[in-house]
């Protein structure tokens, strides 16, 4: 069993500064500027998800972030022999496998690994082998942690959304029952091991339960800061969250 060391990490997710890039299609905002922002901040690292049908980051934008960043790159990616190759090639401080469908706006629900486990652990291996740290992001469900240990991840990544919608659309009784739920997912997957993490939808309102969990290492947000980076600037949104987080793990 790993034990639980430091102090509650914050990655920055910047995929949604290249979506405002996008949707104008020129070169600003830029997610590197943000992601150095970011790391002034507070940051401990920097998330970015390299879509296949490249939405938002780019391939470019990987290849400045691995150049121009001082804290670790968490490399989010579908499960696909073309992003195996990327990440092969950048080598990042860890990838995160997620699931991946065109159709959504965002990473719906986790990867159903129980239902795969062969194909992954071949898939994964080589990932380890290149030295990334190996992250699956899964629902808060004992059989896919169960799964993702068997397959050799060294982390999961626990999806909090269902969690923060429940808190966003007033069923109290839900979202404290998925609270729970992802409390004793926490601690289960820690006795096996692995080292966890948790991430989506988490707000200034919704982090502080998550934050308090002794068995979570990181924490990935991106969405709400960005979004609350309008109103108050990058920097001051990164740090409230930290400050949070900071104190629910005091």
């Amino acid at each position: 069993m790993t034990k639980y060391a430091g102090r509650l990490r914050l990655g920055v997710n910047i995929d949604h500064v290249a979506t405002v890039r996008n949707a104008r299609g020129g070169a600003y905002p830029d997610p590197i500027r943000a992601a150095k922002i970011a790391e002034e901040a507070g940051a401990d690292g920097i998330t970015a998800h390299l879509r296949e049908d490249r939405r938002h980051i780019s391939d470019a934008d990987i290849d400045g972030l691995m150049k121009a960043l001082d804290v670790p790159l968490n490399f989010e990616m579908a499960a696909t022999e073309e992003m195996q190759k990327i990440a092969l090639r950048h080598k990042p401080h860890a990838v995160c496998i997620v699931p991946e469908k065109r159709e959504e706006r965002t990473t719906e629900g986790g990867l159903e690994v129980a239902k795969d486990e062969n194909r992954l652990a071949h898939f994964i291996a080589p990932l380890r082998d290149a030295g990334c740290r190996v992250s699956i992001f899964i629902a808060a469900d004992q059989k896919q942690i169960e799964a993702a240990h068997r397959i050799g991840a060294q982390v999961i990544e626990l999806h909090t959304g269902a969690y923060c919608d429940a808190h966003a659309e007033g069923r109290p009784d839900e979202r404290d029952a998925e609270l729970e739920r992802l409390r004793e997912m926490s601690t289960y997957a820690h006795s096996l091991g692995l080292e966890v993490h948790a991430g989506h939808g988490l707000t200034y309102e919704t982090v502080s339960p998550v934050a308090a969990f002794p068995e979570v290492m990181e924490l990935n947000i991106g969405h709400f800061i960005i979004g609350e980076a309008i109103f108050m600037g990058l920097a001051p949104a990164i740090r409230e969250m930290r400050r949070l987080m900071d104190e629910a793990r005091a």
